[in-house]
């Protein structure tokens, strides 16, 4: 006598409970029935699409598989949507109830919503971030959750300032998980755009909906957690998500503007959760990275922009990755409208209003200059303003002739005055020399750098 498809189904589930855990199948599994079988298909009844999908994508080749071994040929599953069909959530702490019988059974989220993800930004790439002192760490870990998902540092939290590199980070994990496990389900989103949907949800009536989206995910990556500060309900929901993958193993990535401890109005069992893991955080870019980071913008968008100006944004933007690229855009851009040269007068015009007076001269002087580059070059300090032409004294001069006219606002001719009374054509040349030498000699730029940076702390 053949089987029924009830009976099909029947066994499959007495199969699969011994290899799947009591929550994937109370929430994924016991929800389904079996509609039909005709040798070929059998055909399963499922509350909403997001369900099918999900089956598919984890335990399509395993049913079939089993169904095979069940009925002695080859079966493929198929599946019916039933938003009517029974649907029975993961019970934990503090949720909703699943309605009686007599009332009318949750709508599903419609399809087109339920499996948007938000969309990662095609550019934020392991490969494009720019690794420095500053961040070194958090991209070694997060390269490391990446590589190992659920594995290595689970959870992972980053923190740091604004515009400093976190959302980069985060979905670098994404598109490297994407790349490498293309079967995993990856998930970004804002912890604002989450509790706005969470809220949605209950709106709707759709929180069975909700949570299967959330608590299913291979990889879930939540941008700005510290939008959910002093909201209890979505603090609850984001808890059990978490531990509902955490428990399957499945992989959770942070990020805040500032450590879990400083979060203020957190439960403390979400922030103990994020301190379970490791936590990264991401300093201000130092001269050299802020450096790196223009030189890989301006290639990837295909800029010519000279070393000296490179090095003229980096050391008046320093706090602000985002500030910095968006300095450099605009200077292009301005060059590109006008027609005219890009130059460190340029630049200092264009970003007049972003850099202050107190910022570009600031505590430094001229003579402060000329020393920190005599020390470096070892030569006396009084040589900066001797007549004395020697290889070993000109080029020092010449640096530090360069180095005033781009962090300072003195004239050719204030700064040549300064320099034993040349004149500004002197000044001039000295500039040119220099600018072409940081163009062609990276260990001398790398040198240049390192001054900068000396003159920029107070020496």
């Amino acid at each position: 006598m053949p089987l029924t498809p009830e009976q099909i189904w029947n066994k499959v589930i007495a199969n699969l409970k011994d290899s799947i855990s009591p929550e994937t199948y109370e929430l994924w599994f016991k929800p389904i029935n079996a509609v039909s079988f005709d040798d070929k298909f059998l055909n399963l009844s499922v509350p909403n699409k997001f369900f099918s999908d999900w089956i598919q994508d984890h335990f399509q080749e395993t049913l079939e598989n089993l169904i095979g071994q069940i009925t002695g040929s080859e079966v493929k599953v198929i599946y019916s949507v039933d938003p009517n069909s029974r649907k029975l959530m993961l019970e934990t702490e503090n949720e909703d109830p699943v309605p009686p019988e007599n009332e009318p059974t949750p709508k599903p989220v419609p399809e087109t919503s339920f499996n948007e993800a938000m969309q990662l930004y095609p550019k934020y790439t392991f490969k494009q971030f720019v690794v420095g002192g500053s961040n070194q760490f958090a991209q070694a870990t997060a390269e490391a959750v990446a590589n190992a998902p659920g594995n290595a540092y689970n959870p992972l939290f980053i923190y740091g300032g604004v515009g400093l590199g976190k959302t980069h980070l985060l979905q670098a994990i994404g598109h490297h998980v994407k790349e490498k496990f293309p079967r995993l389900s990856v998930f970004y989103i804002t912890a604002e755009r989450f509790t706005n949907e969470f809220i949605e949800s209950i709106q709707k009536k759709q929180m069975i909906a909700f949570r299967a989206k959330y608590r299913n995910l291979d990889l879930f990556l939540i941008d700005d957690v510290q939008f959910i500060s002093g909201k209890p309900s979505s603090q609850e929901e984001l808890f059990h998500v978490f531990n509902s993958m955490y428990g399957a193993h499945k992989q959770v990535a942070f990020a805040s503007d500032r450590p879990p401890k400083d979060i203020q109005k957190l439960v403390e069992r979400l922030r103990s959760r994020f301190q379970w893991g490791v936590i990264a955080d991401i300093q201000p870019p130092d001269l050299e990275t802020r450096v790196a980071i223009l030189r890989a913008k301006a290639e990837s968008e295909k800029l010519f922009v000279p070393d000296d100006v490179l090095l003229f944004i980096a050391g008046e933007i320093t706090a602000n990755i985002r500030d910095l690229e968006g300095s450099l855009i605009r200077i292009v851009a301005f060059s590109h409208v006008t027609g005219t040269e890009i130059n460190i007068d340029r630049a200092k015009e264009i970003l007049k209003d972003i850099i202050t007076k107190d910022e570009i001269v600031g505590q430094i002087t001229i003579d402060s200059i000329q020393k920190i580059v005599a020390r470096h070059f070892n030569i006396d300090f009084r040589d900066m303003k001797s007549k004395r032409r020697t290889a070993t004294i000109a080029f020092p001069r010449q640096l530090a002739m360069y180095l005033t006219r781009t962090l300072t606002e003195f004239s050719t001719t204030e700064i040549g005055g300064s320099f034993g009374g040349r004149d500004h054509t002197t000044v001039m040349y000295a500039n040119e020399k220099i600018k072409a030498k940081l163009s062609n000699d990276p260990y001398f730029a790398a040198l240049a750098n390192k001054i900068i940076l000396e003159i920029k702390s107070g020496g």
